[in-house]
């Protein structure tokens, strides 16, 4: 259940515009997802679409309202964690996809996704337009391959330093 406080947030269409890139990349991916912060609209999509393919899933999140909204969602593979900054989390193994859209805090957010380069396949970036603010601006050098889903702001990247992402412009899911 959601505090009141967050059943008061003015929900917007922006906070969906990473689910075609999410559906995609995942629904294309061969291994575990990590989610690098709860969502309204990204953990249920996240979650249902890894149950149905048997794939492990991670959510971490450092805010109690989200953490505990994402709790329901624990199951035998989908973990939730909390967590104060993403760091805490030890980048190891090799994901199929990790998503990030944290507040952990989110000007780090392009430092994690550097951190994940050689350890995901896909990484899917949310709020791509406002490079400065979420740290983006210092990444793109970092990955060999990139696309920008720009239909509907906030944009959404997909990252990649071992798959080609030029499927990504099929407007088929």
């Amino acid at each position: 259940m959601l505090s009141k406080d967050v059943m008061k947030i003015k929900y917007h269409k922006g906070w969906t515009t990473h689910i075609t890139m999410l559906l995609k990349t995942v629904g294309r991916s061969d291994g575990h997802v990590l989610e690098l912060g709860a969502g309204i609209f990204s953990t249920p999509l996240l979650h249902w679409l890894c149950k149905d393919r048997n794939i492990k899933l991670v959510t971490l999140e450092n805010n109690i309202d989200y953490f505990n909204f994402a709790r329901q969602f624990r199951s035998r593979l989908h973990s939730i964690k909390f967590i104060e900054k993403t760091e805490d989390f030890p980048v190891r193994g090799h994901w199929g996809v990790v998503f990030i859209d944290h507040e952990m805090p989110y000007q780090k957010r392009g430092e994690d996704a550097v951190r994940f380069k050689d350890n995901a396949n896909y990484i899917v970036l949310h709020d791509t337009e406002t490079e400065k603010l979420y740290g983006y601006d210092k990444i793109w050098e970092h990955f060999k391959y990139r696309y920008d889903w720009r239909e509907c702001r906030p944009w959404t990247s997909v990252v990649s330093n071992f798959k080609d992402l030029s499927w990504l412009d099929d407007h088929n899911i």
